[in-house]
């Protein structure tokens, strides 16, 4: 098996990354909230896997704030993660978090949060205990956190507008 390249997001590839996540998540939902984010701009890193020139997993962080009274702390939103259903459990996905994250933290990012299954995205330095103190709609054993620095650990999470719509 050849081995899978990690890289940003081409305009070329919006139709096969539309197509990967409607087929990993049996739906329109995320494919929807990737178009929304997109046309507002608030996508902060977005990357896809590809082997043997096809796209085979993807991965977007938004921008996310963080309030405290009048302050606002950047953060991102990692949603969605997708690896289409035929190349699952090939490593893909664990690939595209250790690249991502690598690059957030080369940018100086210092809190991402996900709503996603704990046992999985807790394999990569996320926990519930990091993100309890938030006050968010989504808050509850799926939200998670994870911090690479100095982050806060309370306040009001401000979502880019194109979440309101999976809510």
């Amino acid at each position: 098996m050849s081995a899978v390249i990690i890289r940003p997001e081409e305009a070329d590839d919006e139709a096969a990354i539309r197509s990967l996540l409607v087929a990993a998540f049996k739906g329109e939902a995320e494919a929807g909230l990737v178009d929304a984010l997109r046309r507002a701009d608030d996508v902060v890193l977005s990357l896809v896997a590809e082997r043997t020139g096809e796209i085979r997993g993807h991965i977007l962080f938004s921008r996310l704030l963080v309030r405290t009274g009048e302050e606002a702390f950047p953060a991102v939103a990692l949603a969605p993660l997708a690896v289409h259903p035929d190349h699952q459990k090939e490593g893909i996905a664990t690939a595209l978090m250790d690249d991502a994250h690598l690059r957030l933290q080369n940018r100086g990012e210092l809190l991402s949060l996900v709503l996603g299954e704990p046992a999985f995205y807790g394999r990569f330095g996320y926990s519930r205990e990091r993100a309890q103190g938030f006050d968010s709609i989504y808050q509850g054993e799926f939200l998670q956190a994870l911090a690479w620095g100095e982050a806060p650990s309370t306040g009001r999470l401000e979502y880019p507008a194109a979440f309101a719509d999976l809510a």
